[in-house]
């Protein structure tokens, strides 16, 4: 039971920091200032890993990919932690070291896919409700690289823009075959 609580706890601490550090790497990518609430909240709680870590991976055309290997490897760190708890011992064979990093790599990658549904959810909300919150534009422009490819492909009817659903549902889709590949590709012990 403890060590239940234990994952349920670090796991949830983990997750959110790898939310955090995928945000960071959304809001760059989309060309997002980081002068507003929402940023200055994922500088403060980044800045002390992600500025360290750009030494070591330079960025590649505009895109934070220190972010993004923060958040595999703190992924990957709890994961083999976990795992070791569980009795699969990572770090005397290097098998399970790869599927530990491969189970990492999932795991950020649902969590990338959980984001854009974040995002887009939220800008649709905003739109809907409240376009001009501040808060508005910056998740306008977060969505817009993703719902532009949908936009050109189904016109608005009566005013109404449905590419948000269109998108939201291939972000579904995307999850369920995340998860079918990783149940094909990992161990039953490690998902």
């Amino acid at each position: 039971m403890l060590v239940q609580i234990f994952a349920l706890v670090i796991g949830s601490l983990v997750d959110l920091l790898t939310f955090i550090l995928l945000a960071r790497f959304a809001l760059q990518w989309a060309r997002v200032s980081f002068r507003n609430p929402l940023g200055r909240f994922v500088m403060a709680l980044t800045d002390w890993a992600v500025l360290p870590m750009r030494k070591l991976i330079p960025g590649l055309g505009g895109l934070d990919l220190a972010s993004v290997f923060l958040a595999w490897l703190v992924q990957g760190f709890y994961l083999a932690i976990f795992y070791s708890l569980a009795g699969v011992f990572v770090a005397t064979s290097p098998a399970a070291l790869g599927t530990v990093a491969l189970a990492a790599t999932f795991e950020v990658l649902r969590m990338g896919v959980y984001l854009a549904i974040g995002v887009v959810l939220v800008s649709a909300l905003f739109s809907w409700v409240n376009p001009y919150a501040p808060l508005a534009p910056l998740f306008d422009a977060l969505a817009r690289p993703l719902l532009q490819p949908f936009r050109r492909l189904i016109p608005p009817i009566g005013g109404v823009d449905l590419s948000p659903l269109a998108l939201l549902l291939l972000l579904q889709v995307l999850l369920t075959f995340l998860g079918g590949l990783q149940g094909t590709l990992l161990p039953r012990v490690m998902h």
